[in-house]
């Protein structure tokens, strides 16, 4: 979509972007209201025509499903000779963005190293950092044999699915293979192929954190450091509570962010955002669980905020289109978001206190992402957060017990 500001704020030239982005994400508003504070024009391509957005010509639709196709879509139209970078907004359009990129000639990480990103089987064999212990199980293989080699409790994966959809936590044999036998139901459900390799990893002990980065000529500037209290032991693995700045050690919040950077430039992963998980196990080792060539998901990011107010989006297009960089500092000394917990599967018939969670001091807004009568699932199955709570605060404390107020607050109601 070609989105026109009426003032330029920061730029004097105008600069295109296409944004890839699916049609169920939350981040397009995000990101044009981004383009807008930069004067820049941005073309939307996905799997809709965003009628949301404006029906003005102003949307493409390609298919995210294959990323060849999708390509030679983005080659053959129009805007493609004169944009001046491709932006993805999650892991369904990382791989179209590095391939069009690419073939056009302009700024993109290494095309096999977003690939590995988005294939967790590949990741586990390119990473050369502390990662878990993995096996590749293929179809009609019994998991449990592999897990016995790697020592239980592991956790079994999908490939290619996020938001820790059929992530399953097996602490017995048994259990293994009913992991295995879910995951491969949620992969057809995901319109995967369900006897597609299942990969199972040795379950990682200690605090989960989050880092958020962006890369910029080879060099890893990490943005925020989230904590998550409510860890997660299994046997799946919902994202709650993200607090930053990070509460560990000095110490172990060095090797972390060393960690992270080693990663993603190992990988080459050179520009663009990053989003990494790692655990910090009880001895102070960090061990990588995943890295994205993406912002964090969700809703996730409004709960940063940069010098007098600049979104994590504004940073990655600046990032793309090599515009002079802004202040990276913390707009709050403590920020962080509630992911509403899907208390069962049904149909949402409400969500009750939302006005009792914006009268809480520190609450800078909730957001309900599921609209009204659709179908919500709890994990492993879920795909979608129900809604968010973003806060800021005068120390991490303080913001991780505004969200738990809030999580009180709150009622979901399903049929």
């Amino acid at each position: 979509m070609v989105f026109s500001p009426t003032k330029l704020l920061h730029t004097t030239a105008m600069h295109r972007v296409l944004l890839i982005a699916p049609a169920a994400g939350y981040r397009t508003r995000d990101f044009l209201g981004a383009a807008a504070r930069l004067g820049v024009e941005v073309t939307v391509a996905g799997d809709a025509d965003f009628p949301a957005l404006g029906a003005d010509g102003s949307t493409v639709h390609i298919s995210l499903a294959d990323t060849q196709h999708a390509t030679d879509e983005i080659i053959a139209s129009d805007f493609s000779r004169s944009v001046d970078a491709i932006v993805a907004l999650d892991d369904r359009g990382v791989e179209i963005a590095a391939a069009a990129s690419a073939r056009l000639g302009l700024a993109h990480p290494a095309l096999d190293a977003v690939t590995a990103t988005v294939d967790k089987a590949e990741l586990r064999k390119r990473l050369d950092v502390p990662q878990p212990a993995w096996r590749l199980v293929g179809p009609g293989a019994d998991p449990s044999h592999a897990a016995a080699e790697i020592g239980f409790p592991v956790v079994l994966k999908p490939r290619r699915l996020t938001a820790s959809r059929g992530v399953i936590r097996a602490d017995t044999a048994a259990d293994a293979r009913a992991a295995r036998d879910r995951i491969r139901r949620i992969v057809a459900d995901a319109c995967g192929d369900p006897d597609e390799p299942i990969l199972v990893e040795g379950f990682v002990p200690g605090r989960e954190v989050a880092v958020e980065a962006i890369a910029h000529a080879g060099r890893i500037e990490v943005l925020a450091v989230f904590d998550k209290p409510d860890q997660s032991d299994g046997p799946y693995f919902e994202e709650t509570i993200y607090v930053t700045p990070s509460r560990l050690p000095e110490e172990a919040l060095r090797r972390v962010e060393a960690l992270a950077g080693r990663a993603a430039l190992g990988l080459g992963l050179d520009s663009g955002a990053l989003h990494v998980e790692i655990r910090v196990q009880p001895d102070g080792t960090p061990i990588l669980v995943e890295i994205a060539a993406r912002t964090i998901g969700g809703a996730c990011a409004r709960a940063l905020r940069f010098g007098l107010g600049t979104p994590l989006e504004e940073l990655v297009l600046r990032e793309a289109l090599d515009l002079p960089p802004t202040s990276t500092r913390p707009a709050h000394r403590a920020s962080g978001v509630l992911m509403l917990p899907t208390p069962r599967g049904g149909s949402l018939r409400e969500v009750r206190g939302q006005d009792d969670v914006l009268a809480l001091p520190g609450v800078d807004g909730i957001e309900i992402t599921i609209p009204v009568g659709a179908e919500v699932r709890p994990p492993p199955e879920s795909d979608r957060y129900l809604g968010f709570v973003f806060a800021h605060g005068g120390t991490p404390d303080a913001v991780e017990a505004t969200l738990r107020a809030a999580g009180r607050l709150v009622e979901v109601v399903v049929a």
